[in-house]
């Protein structure tokens, strides 16, 4: 059966393609298989063109976590303008027998031409937060979920970590050096979610060029193990990278190793990085060191497989950063968030949307559109989280009368077109003073890294 049905999209504003006239490479098959053949049957027997509604959301939160913070909201807004079915894409998709030429048809003018709102990138959430709301036909909607997914639970597991730590670093920087131990192109993303959790900078390149985000490094063990001895190496850093420098002095003997950094530096060295041992006790032992010696100025940097809780224990010394690698880029033993993409209405025979809600076991959703506010207390400190659920019409047009609830939905495409206030290095911006703002407004409980109930409950308000 052939069905005719245009472009989703065909009349819309469309997204942008690569800056330049330059088109970037297609995200179109990021995605499962089933979501196209799901997409083939829907456009043969014509409810494709049901209006829907999307929710991501959490069931639970990871053990041991009291919130989590929604991260990757620019990036799938990125990833978006590229979702495009070119000829590569519809010839593979030809080829290998995974749609009908009526699909292929549909696919070569796909441009997502629906709304989407959610939480601001770098909002903590908990369990039942509609984090992002997907609307649009089922047939262009469908296509977002593997992508939406992918990009959501990772960069919010990864984000939802990097708070952890920056919490317990309280006012001492954390630095994402943690590009080595994950995939490529996972690193880059990994290096922006933590950034948007609080990090003060990243050693991937890739991520500081894309994001604008500062970029940190200075030299490894390899690098004194080159030389003949290590003040010969000391001496090349400093005079290549200058006395603001760090250097790595635990090569060998760390003593010796800080006293061969302030001969060569002098007392106006930037700092020495600890990266093994015992590091509460040798960064005070390096402080005492530093201070005889004059160099009283002069930071302690500690690295050597850092997670929250060694951070937390390392508060007593003598420390001004903390370099963190496995733990941050692997979200600290939760590299998922576990949030699902689930309909939860969609168009019924008079026009109106019908709430529709999976029974099964354990894996349930709440059907109907819903919104979100956080009631806040006479100081500030939220309380609960409210979910609004009830008639569409009502959902869609709330607006919180009551002063202290905060809405926690914006706009992040409407008719097709991004908002370009959550995309690029300002989006990753606006999400870190985001990020600073949700949390401290968050029950001082909330920072607790030993296991408890989510920060705050979460209620609901039916709208009749």
């Amino acid at each position: 059966m052939s069905v005719e049905l245009p472009p989703p999209s065909a009349s819309r504003t469309s997204l942008p393609s690569g800056g330049g006239g330059v088109p970037r490479p297609s995200t179109a098959l990021l995605t499962d298989r089933y979501e196209l053949t799901m997409l083939q049957a829907a456009l043969a027997d014509g409810t494709a063109r049901r209006r829907c509604v999307f929710e991501v959301f959490s069931r639970r939160l990871p053990p041991g976590r009291r919130y989590g913070v929604v991260a990757g909201t620019g990036r799938v807004l990125e990833a978006l303008a590229d979702f495009r079915f070119g000829e590569e894409e519809l010839s593979f998709l030809s080829r290998h027998g995974v749609v009908d030429t009526d699909t292929l048809r549909w696919l070569e003018g796909y441009r997502f031409g629906g709304s989407i709102t959610g939480y601001p990138e770098g909002e903590t959430f908990l369990p039942g937060s509609p984090v992002m709301v997907v609307e649009g036909t089922f047939a262009e909607a469908l296509l977002l979920e593997t992508l939406v997914l992918s990009v959501l639970n990772y960069d919010s597991a990864v984000a939802s970590a990097a708070s952890r730590m920056t919490s317990a670093a309280v006012d001492r920087p954390c630095l994402e050096m943690g590009s080595r131990r994950a995939h490529e192109l996972a690193a880059v993303a990994a290096a922006r979610a933590a950034v948007v959790a609080g990090f003060a900078g990243t050693s991937n390149l890739e991520a500081g060029r894309r994001y604008g985000l500062r970029t940190i490094g200075t030299a490894a063990h390899s690098y004194t193990l080159l030389h003949d001895d290590e003040r010969a190496a000391f001496r090349a850093q400093v005079a290549a990278q200058g006395v603001g420098t760090t250097l790595l002095v635990d090569t060998y003997d760390v003593p010796q190793g800080v006293r061969n950094a302030v001969e060569v530096a002098g007392p106006g060295l930037g700092a020495v990085r600890l990266d093994s041992g015992d590091l509460t006790q040798l960064a005070q032992e390096v402080r005492e060191q530093l201070d005889a010696l004059g160099a009283t100025g002069t930071r302690i940097v500690v690295s050597s497989d850092l997670d929250e809780f060694a951070i937390a224990a390392l508060a007593v010394a003598p420390v001004d950063s903390y370099g963190v690698g496995t733990s941050v880029v692997t979200g600290s033993g939760a590299p998922t968030c576990g949030m699902v993409y689930k309909l939860v209405a969609r168009e019924g025979a008079d026009g109106s949307l019908l709430p529709v809600a999976k029974a099964s076991a354990k894996k349930g959703s709440v059907g109907g559109r819903k919104t979100a506010a956080r009631r806040l207390d006479g100081e500030g400190r939220a309380v609960e989280e409210v979910v609004v659920t009830g008639r569409d019409e009502a959902v869609a047009t709330w607006s919180p009368h009551d002063p202290a609830l905060r809405p926690l939905l914006v706009p992040l495409v409407t008719d097709g077109a991004v908002d370009p206030r959550w995309t690029g290095e300002s989006g990753v911006q606006t999400a870190v003073e985001r990020h600073r703002r949700s949390r401290a407004e968050l029950p001082r409980g909330a920072r607790r890294l030993s296991h408890g109930d989510p920060a705050i409950p979460t209620v609901t308000l039916r709208l009749e």
